[in-house]
């Protein structure tokens, strides 16, 4: 699945940028931790049987993550010199969307709960999270460099 090998890209482009763990802020850290706790949760919330204990306790982690990013990356104006860039767009969309996946799932509207789900998974953590290495961002830096 694409969550797993984007969270393997993530892992080896943190472990190769040791030397420079020090130099990143810490809005930085918080967003790179809540995704890659993101990124560990997809595969198996979308694998595992649904409906359960344990999916709507990981799901509830794995909401918390995605709002912890998105709320987050609101900080980080690292694109543009301190201002927004168009990201941060997608960010707010997140803060949208998460709580109407939860509450969809909580009031058992599994089809509607299953699109924005796919949504949140396909737009704002795989096909964005691609975009963190190319362009000379960090990640990009730290794995290819």
């Amino acid at each position: 699945m694409a969550a797993t090998l984007l969270l393997a890209l993530v892992a080896v482009a943190v472990l190769r940028g040791h030397a420079h763990w020090a130099l990143v802020p810490v809005v930085v850290w918080v967003h790179l931790t809540a995704m890659i706790v993101v990124l560990a949760l997809t595969p198996v919330l979308l694998w595992q049987r649904r409906g359960t204990r344990r999916h709507r306790v990981l799901g509830w982690i794995w909401a918390m993550g995605m709002v912890t990013s998105a709320a987050d990356s609101l900080l980080v104006r690292t694109l543009r010199s301190g201002q927004f860039s168009p990201i941060h767009l997608l960010s707010l969309l997140v803060l949208f969307a998460v709580p109407l996946a939860v509450f969809n799932a909580r009031r058992h509207a599994v089809a509607k709960h299953r699109r924005t789900i796919r949504a949140l998974v396909t737009g704002a953590l795989l096909i964005a999270g691609f975009f963190t290495f190319p362009f000379g961002r960090l990640l990009g830096r730290w794995l290819l460099g």
